[in-house]
């Protein structure tokens, strides 16, 4: 079926659509947290690359990447229109999240990244997460 709206009218009409960001997938972890006693998590922390919950004492950083946003290889697909605009978009998105990790690291941060997809295998999620704080320096941001 055929847009009803010229080009530069859909543009307009989409360019006022105000995203939420990855706010359910973010959700899915804090309950995550909430449900298995973590404690000593923060969410928006003006900590370098903004990541999505920062455990201060231990220094680690854990973002939330959505499958399409962040071009996972296992579901992140390249929509079928304006190829050129999407493959370059999600090309930047990727060296940012290199360049972040790599700054991270060279703060003594740990950062952590979990795929959308990963969320729905929560036990590897916690297993992964309960390792990464453990080999913290400073336990105390584990699990109460």
């Amino acid at each position: 079926m055929a847009d009803v709206f010229s080009r530069k009218q859909r543009s307009e009409i989409m360019s006022r659509v105000k995203g939420r960001g990855n706010r359910l997938t973010e959700l899915r972890l804090l309950d995550l947290f909430r449900e298995h006693g973590f404690v000593g998590w923060r969410r928006n922390a003006a900590v370098f690359g903004r990541p999505d919950f920062v455990f201060f004492k231990a220094r680690v950083a854990i973002f939330v990447d959505g499958c399409f946003w962040h071009a996972c290889p296992t579901h992140g697909a390249i929509p079928s229109t304006n190829v050129e605009f999407w493959t370059a978009k999600l090309d930047r998105n990727k060296r940012r999240d290199r360049l972040v990790v790599r700054e991270l690291k060279k703060r003594g941060w740990t950062p952590v990244r979990i795929w959308q997809h990963e969320l729905r295998r929560p036990e590897l999620v916690l297993r992964r997460l309960n390792r990464v704080l453990e080999r913290s320096p400073r336990r105390s941001a584990m699990k109460r």
